[in-house]
């Protein structure tokens, strides 16, 4: 064999077993993050929440009155998800630190917007004085499939220095609207 070629295929190996290690990486710290339960623990956890509610049932609302709220938060969801067009897909929620008047807590958030997938990360600091709640977000981290488009990874940039939520989801509501209006627009035109 040619000497070049070998050494390709040296280089294709070593790649490929850095991405193995990488992807084992990833996978070890999804397994470390994520809690497993028995069926022992999870039957016990259906039950004491079944007894809670048969209790919570007996001296609030009946059943039929629990349906109808079910009903009507499904029904303001959907809404919620045709008006501004976000879809979430998942969410988890792990607790960091938490002291009597404190609380860290670091969210994982995916779903999409229109087309447009995105994901999460930020870590949620609410503090507790008097009556007063307040909340502030730290260590924001967005990723999103833009393509090439330079002025959403400008714009992601500057929402993870801000560490502005309500900014991110604003703005990227009208921009996957206004995405998905140019694209069927092109479509149209092919």
């Amino acid at each position: 064999m040619d000497k070049s070629v070998c050494e390709a295929y040296e280089d294709e190996i070593q790649a490929l077993e850095e991405e193995i290690r990488l992807l084992t990486e990833k996978y070890e710290d999804i397994r470390q993050e994520s809690t497993f339960f028995s069926d022992e623990e999870i039957l016990k956890s259906i039950k004491s929440l079944q007894r809670e509610t048969q209790g919570e049932t007996k001296g609030h609302d009946s059943p039929s009155d629990l349906k109808a709220q079910l009903e009507s938060l499904e029904t303001d969801l959907s809404f919620f998800m045709t008006f501004t067009g976000f879809q979430f897909t998942s969410h988890s929620k792990k607790t960091v630190e938490k002291t009597r008047n404190r609380t860290v807590q670091k969210h994982r958030l995916s779903g999409k917007c229109h087309s447009l997938s995105f994901q999460l990360e930020f870590q949620l600091l609410e503090m507790q004085n008097n009556e007063k709640v307040s909340a502030v977000v730290s260590d924001l981290s967005i990723i999103m499939e833009s393509g090439e488009d330079s002025d959403v990874s400008k714009f992601v940039s500057s929402t993870e220095e801000h560490g502005s939520l309500l900014t991110f989801f604003r703005s990227l509501s009208t921009y996957a609207e206004w995405y998905e209006h140019r694209r069927h627009t092109f479509l149209h035109f092919k």
